[in-house]
């Protein structure tokens, strides 16, 4: 299967523009379009507002992972159902989402990793994970014998996988024919206020009436908060990935060291990426928000890697207007699907790795790469809030590459919030005011 959202391509879902709607959420990602879904199984109208593709970009562009293992500890109990309703939603449309539970390993390549792992496991293991540390010997076995330096690993044998491009879309299906509203290739310019609270979108296609929206814009979030006077930390950074052909059944679980990562995938092949490696690209929210990311750069925890100015209609270039009013063509009209280019020298680089891992899978060759914008904040958490300042608005960005998986758990949540429900989990760890308050962050785990 070719990458299929590299361009603009034929639009699918293009439903009656409505006037009035119970809920407007904007981005087509996992997150916008579990929200959609869940919202009309809750029997509100909502309609989903996507300005380039379903699922065209980071959504998927991941590796596919659906898993506890790592998480915050905040994150897991999400996580946790997130796994339960990708289980459902996957029966739901006739088993097309290429969900399997495969473990997911973190190998460790010295006492310090492995020390790590077992720190992490002591805390998460009151919230009912089945996480487990092997040893090399248990750890090769399950492996299938690879050729590694590593002495153990973390695993968790529950974690699953799915099929991100091909997921998200049947997702989105599912949620029109529950009922849901879904219009690609129209971008929210920006909110309709009265009062101080929201009273409406504007589209490019024009007004919808609604009290409550729900912003799961990915690397476009903070743009579109700031053009409504909201600032929030969030960055950027380049990850690169690659589906290889089909190739022997050398492992049947997912696994990553610090320096690659593998699961199998259902056409027979592989999807690899090269591990925490990502690239920042220079622009002005880079230099303001600067502050908010030098302590964790400071700990050598993350293979963050400075690059050049941001291309030309990137959300954070520097010629991208910050300000624009709702009759002017925004930002988000001029770069309809953000594609970044893929890293070629790490394309070269973890092919090789996984062939001199498994000899028999030699040579490996990619069938497709691509790279995309995961959007970050300082503390490697999201931010699942409502925005004081603006009644109506919930906003869920932030997700540090660990959207796909707690996707639909994450849009559950966001209709209890978007609804003035309980949403069921504590989100303090959260909240926007994080940032501003005077609170000291606590990153979250870098396993």
């Amino acid at each position: 299967m070719t990458f299929p959202f590299h361009e603009m391509g034929q639009v699918e879902f293009s439903d009656p523009f409505p006037e009035a709607v119970d809920l407007a959420v904007i981005g087509g990602g996992v997150i916008g379009v579990s929200t959609a879904l869940f919202a009309a199984r809750r029997g509100l109208k909502v309609v989903l507002l996507e300005k380039g593709r379903v699922a065209g970009e980071q959504s998927s562009r991941n590796w596919g992972w659906i898993r506890v293992q790592g998480r915050d500890m905040a994150e897991i109990p999400i996580a946790q159902e997130a796994q339960d309703l990708w289980q459902a939603l996957d029966a739901d449309c006739g088993g097309r989402l290429g969900t399997r539970t495969l473990g997911v390993s973190y190998l460790a390549r010295d006492e310090a990793e492995m020390a790590a792992f077992e720190g992490w496991l002591d805390e998460a293991r009151g919230l009912g994970v089945s996480s487990e540390l092997l040893g090399r010997t248990q750890m090769l076995r399950l492996l299938d014998y690879p050729r590694g330096p590593w002495i153990g690993a973390l695993h968790t044998p529950t974690d699953m996988k799915g099929e991100p491009w091909v997921a998200v879309p049947e997702l989105a299906r599912l949620a029109r024919a529950e009922g849901a509203a879904i219009s690609e290739r129209c971008a929210v310019r920006g909110l309709d206020r009265q009062a101080g609270r929201v009273a409406g979108v504007i589209t490019e296609r024009g007004r919808i009436r609604t009290q409550a929206v729900v912003l799961a814009g990915g690397a476009w979030s903070s743009l579109f908060l700031r053009r409504h006077g909201v600032d929030i930390p969030q960055l950027s950074v380049r990850s690169t990935a690659l589906a290889t052909q089909p190739l022997p059944p050398v492992v049947g679980t997912a696994a990553v060291d610090d320096r690659l990562a593998f699961r199998p995938r259902a056409d027979g092949g592989f999807t690899l990426a090269p591990a925490a490696f990502g690239e920042l690209y220079l622009g002005p929210d880079v230099l303001r928000h600067l502050h908010h990311y030098l302590p964790l750069a400071m700990t050598g925890e993350f293979d963050i890697h400075p690059r050049g100015p941001q291309p030309r209609h990137w959300p954070d270039a520097f010629s991208t207007p910050r300000h624009w009013s709702g009759a002017e063509e925004s930002p988000f009209e001029r770069m309809r699907i953000l594609d970044p280019a893929p890293n070629g020298g790490k394309v070269s680089e973890i092919t090789r790795r996984f062939g001199q891992l498994y000899p028999d899978a030699a040579p490996v060759r990619a069938k497709d790469t691509w790279a995309g914008m995961i959007d970050v904040l300082p503390d490697v958490v999201p931010v699942v809030d409502t925005v004081a300042q603006i009644p109506g608005l919930t906003v869920v960005t932030g997700m540090c590459g660990h959207g796909f998986g707690i996707g639909p758990g994450f849009g559950r949540v966001a209709v209890d919030l978007a609804t003035g429900r309980d949403p069921g989990h504590d989100l303090g760890r959260f909240r926007m005011s994080r940032f501003f308050d005077g609170s000291r962050l606590q990153p979250g785990p870098n396993l």
